[in-house]
């Protein structure tokens, strides 16, 4: 695949499961577009991909725009102790390929494939200020849950 540039007028974005020869536009779209400076604990690597490819009913997605990566999703099967539950836990698309509605379809093929592999939820997290991200998921059917604030003290040294 080639490198991110400006997207040619309305090229047409498929959807197909993610596969290994995309993995390097992958992590390199992810590295684009994360802060992972928001929260300590995020890290986004090979392995975070790995997790979910090889994961147990793997639920990941590409959308493509000719031979250019416009987004991903990673998402399988499981999350904490819960083996009923999916896992929607990454998800992107490139800035110039956004507005769209791409994502909205990532989210969709996602969601419909953990359905199939015999999930009785999904479930994702969003960073509390990331409101695209929040409001993406709520048209997707998705409804705030539980909230969890991360207390960080720092130590002298």
């Amino acid at each position: 695949m080639t490198s991110p540039a400006a997207p040619e007028r309305r090229t047409e974005i498929v959807l197909e499961p993610m596969r290994a020869t995309h993995l390097a536009d992958v992590l390199a779209l992810g590295r684009r577009v994360y802060d992972t400076s928001v929260k300590p604990y995020t890290s986004w690597s090979l392995s975070a991909i790995a997790r979910h490819a090889d994961g147990e009913a793997s639920a990941c997605w590409v959308a493509l725009a000719g031979d250019r990566l416009a987004g991903y999703v990673l998402g399988s099967m499981g999350f904490d102790q819960r083996t009923d539950w999916g896992n929607l836990e990454w998800i992107a698309s490139a800035p110039e390929y956004q507005g769209q509605g791409i994502a909205s379809r990532l989210v969709k093929a996602c969601c419909a494939t953990l359905t199939e592999a015999g999930a009785s939820a999904v479930v994702t997290d969003v960073e509390s200020r990331n409101t695209a991200s929040a409001a993406l998921m709520r048209s997707n059917g998705f409804e705030a849950s539980v909230s969890v604030t991360l207390f960080v003290r720092e130590t002298a040294r």
